[in-house]
């Protein structure tokens, strides 16, 4: 185990699993960041406050970004300023 992750090797956590977890973090982040980032430009505040406290490693916020987010007008929710 790397001396990098000392708690998270008092947990029991092998090296896959500190990998498994920074990649799933990494990959969260990143498409939630993207998300937000298109729902916020959109003026979806719903969308915003689901995808900001939801957490589905990414299907959610992948979900947004290629089907709601793509439809005109109200972006799939009534609560929309643009």
């Amino acid at each position: 185990m790397p001396s990098n992750f000392p708690i998270l090797s008092d947990l029991g956590l092998s090296e896959f699993g500190v990998s498994a977890i920074l990649a799933a973090i990494i990959w969260t982040l990143v498409w939630k960041g993207i998300a937000l980032w298109k729902a916020a430009r959109k003026g979806c505040i719903v969308w915003y406050l689901i995808i900001l406290l939801i957490n589905t490693l990414g299907i959610l916020e992948i979900l947004y970004i290629f089907v709601f987010a793509r439809q005109e007008g109200e972006c799939g929710t009534p609560v929309c300023s643009k």
